[in-house]
């Protein structure tokens, strides 16, 4: 949780609403909190901020929240699971969504789901639940004939749609980052491919365990939902393996990078190496003609010779000529 947040009063949204009935309040302090009516509606307990243990205590005496999960919903270290209290089901996630980085922001979200009642605990302000607000206020489709399952299913889908986001901007990343690999690679482009695989690992923690938190509700064997909203949560299920699997994919696809671009690096060292390799080569006999010229001999017919000097430089390049022709003849250079 950022200082922020933190310096963020909680504020509490409850809203109360039936298929012909809405009504939406915001509460800043515990008394103002008051126990879901017992009557054919549903109740949805939004809490913006857990840092205010205070207000967090409230929201769980108003329901009925077991001290245990109150300590769950605080500590927004957890990891994804499910608890089944029999009066409640709590549900601990990560909502993700992109930054302006390239990377993404992770807040933990507990649902709560009771009889009549869901209670959303966020760590930060905005989030992708507004979507769900809009229909509620409107009256469009199925949220306001349905019970409090179907509400719980909504704000699960509406956390997974996110994933799809983040996914969608790694994807970009990935493409530019293997067009580099093969384009003009350098230290830059490790540095890229490492910083990847170490997003797509945290990205990784947050989509395997809520593949399980998933798989369990749709399951059906909480009473608290019903046998209509168990399609709906399959589908969640579906995007929620779906996700699974690109994420997988994008981390094999980055060690095939990370492969590719030390491939490169080796083959870009191994055309140096046979550069160098193919000058040590030719100066190895100049060297020797050389050093043979230059021996102190009394008698050396070619000290005396006028043509001595110009023909040693002519044998030295005549000698460098046929070595180049023979390594271009074996394919060793000019490819």
């Amino acid at each position: 949780m950022t200082d922020t947040a933190r310096a963020r009063p909680v504020t509490v949204t409850v809203i109360d609403y039936d298929e012909s009935r809405f009504d939406e309040r915001t509460c800043t302090r515990p008394g103002e909190i008051r126990t879901p009516a017992l009557r054919p509606a549903v109740t949805w307990i939004d809490v913006d901020g857990v840092h205010d243990i205070g207000m967090v205590q409230a929201v769980g005496d108003a329901v009925g929240i077991h001290p245990l999960t109150l300590e769950d919903i605080a500590n927004t270290g957890q990891r994804p699971k499910i608890e089944d209290y029999r009066d409640y089901l709590y549900v601990a996630v990560r909502m993700l969504a992109p930054d302006d980085n390239g990377e993404f922001r992770s807040e933990q979200v507990s649902l709560v789901l009771g009889r009549g009642y869901v209670v959303s605990f966020q760590e930060e302000p905005g989030d992708a639940f507004e979507r769900i607000r809009e229909h509620l206020r409107a009256g469009a489709g199925r949220l306001r004939r349905e019970g409090a399952d179907y509400l719980f299913y909504a704000l699960l889908d509406a956390i997974v749609d996110g994933y799809f986001s983040v996914i969608e901007v790694f994807g970009e990343r990935i493409e530019a980052v293997e067009e580099e690999v093969v384009a003009d690679p350098d230290r830059e482009t490790l540095q890229a491919i490492y910083a990847l695989k170490r997003s797509l690992v945290a990205l990784r923690r947050s989509v395997w365990p809520l593949r399980d938190v998933v798989a369990e509700l749709e399951r059906g064997d909480s009473p608290l939902i019903l046998e209509s909203t168990l399609v709906y949560l399959r589908d969640v299920y579906d995007h929620t393996i779906q996700a699974a699997e690109t994420v997988e994919t994008y981390r094999d696809m980055m060690s095939g990078t990370l492969d590719v671009y030390l491939s490169s690096q080796s083959s870009r060292m191994n055309e140096i190496m046979k550069v160098l390799t193919i000058i040590a080569t030719i100066f190895i006999p100049l060297t020797f003609i050389a050093g043979l010229y230059g021996m102190n001999f009394a008698y050396m017919p070619e000290i005396r010779h006028p043509w001595g000097y110009p023909a040693v430089l002519a044998s030295m390049a005549v000698v460098a000529g046929i070595m180049l022709l023979y390594f271009k003849k074996k394919g060793w250079i000019g490819r």
